[in-house]
Formats: C-alpha cells, structure tokens, sequence
C-alpha cells in the first residue's frame, strides 16, 4: 500500500538523521570566524598605473569578504625570525617585516636588490597554517612580478613544498610556472589561503615591479594555530 511505503521511506530517512546527528556527536563541530586583520589607511597619492598583461587580474575597489578559519587561528609570525636571499637589504631591516607596522610610509618599507629574491619567515615551530597575507609597497599602484608563496618544513626548502601561490608565468625564478593571476598592490594586501598546511617556514619570492627593479615588503603575517597533539 502507498501509505505503507510512505511510512517506511521516513523511517529510513529518520534512521539516516539519527546516525548522523550521533557520528557528530562523537567529536566537537569546528567552528569557523572571520579571520581578524587589521588592514592600514590606504594611499589616495601616485602616478596612475600604466601596465597591461594578459596576466594581471582585474582591478577591484571592494572590500575585501571575510575570510572564515577555525576559532583560535592567531598571527604566529609577529616577531619571528626573518631571512632573505639577499645578503644585505638596501633599506629597512628584516625584522620590519612582522613587525606590525603595515602603513605606506617609506619607514616601513624593507628593500631588497634586483633579480628574484625571497625572504624567509621561521615560525619557531609547526603550525597548522590557514592564511597568509603580504604587504609589498602600497603607496601607488604597482604590480609585483613573479609573486610566490610557499610553505614548508625544511628551513632550505628542498623537500616537502607546498607552493600555496605563483604568479610566475615564465619560470623565471625557477620555482615551477604558475597559474595565478598578478594584481596590483593595495592596502588590504594579498590574502593566500593555505587550508591548514602543516609549516614551520614560509618563503615568499618577487622579482621586481613595474616601478623598479628592486622588491619590497612591508608586512608579511602567517595566520595559523599549533598542531594538536
């Protein structure tokens, strides 16, 4: 009968619910917050921007969405320790960049020499690692090229890499080509998911900009938590 089958598929169903509502029993439910940045005043000063590629992203004016990771994912490269492939900075020190200070002005701008150059953040231990954030030089509009973020364990980066983005269509720094888009730099900065990686150093690659040769930082925060043991 037709009232009989009826009764039967919601039996189902309810059983199906039942299981479910236990198997998440069984362990806690995560849950997601946005993830809380502090983004500086922005720059209304600059020559307008005269680059076109078929590789750079559309410009956006918006604000930035929230960006959801798990409760407690903190900023755990506030004072870490900073290293470049460079042997000296042409202006700032290393240590500028997690230093909190993310305005436009050029007292926080660390500069570093022509060619592909990386600086290299170690977080003191491992840590699940859901977002990443970069400030180059925001005061006008510029467009870094070959923009790489990586994230690893091994402090030489020569095992274990998980490259998290590359804007680097040609190869030339060697890192692998990459599928992302450039963009023009901004005061909100460049969010890089990372969706929980397990790192202890990442390393971030330019290869100079559509001002000059040379590449700049400003801030660079690492937004994770500890593993759970």
């Amino acid at each position: 009968m037709k009232w009989q089958s009826w009764i039967f598929a919601a039996c189902a169903v309810l059983c199906l619910m039942g299981a479910a509502a236990r198997a998440e029993g069984s362990g806690a439910i995560e849950e997601n917050v946005p993830l809380p940045i502090e983004v500086p005043r922005p720059s209304f000063g600059g020559t307008p921007l005269d680059y076109w590629s078929e590789h750079l992203e559309p410009p956006s004016f918006r604000k930035r969405k929230p960006f959801l990771v798990p409760r407690g994912t903190k900023n755990v490269s506030f004072g870490k320790t900073v290293t470049s492939s460079a042997q000296e900075t042409l202006t700032g020190a290393l240590s500028a960049i997690v230093d909190g200070e993310k305005g436009y002005e050029e007292s926080h701008v660390v500069e570093l020499p022509p060619g592909p150059q990386w600086v290299q953040l170690d977080l003191g231990d491992t840590y699940e690692v859901y977002a990443i954030v970069v400030w180059h030089y925001h005061a006008a509009d510029r467009v870094y090229f070959d923009v790489i973020v990586q994230a690893g364990r091994d402090k030489d980066f020569k095992k274990g890499v998980t490259t998290l983005y590359n804007t680097d269509y040609d190869n030339s720094t060697g890192q692998g080509i990459g599928e992302d888009r450039e963009y023009i730099e901004n005061f909100q900065g460049r969010l890089v998911p990372a969706k929980g990686v397990h790192a202890r150093f990442v390393r971030l690659f330019t290869n100079g900009n559509t001002s000059d040769d040379n590449n700049h930082y400003i801030e660079v925060e690492v937004w994770g938590r500890p593993l759970v043991q």
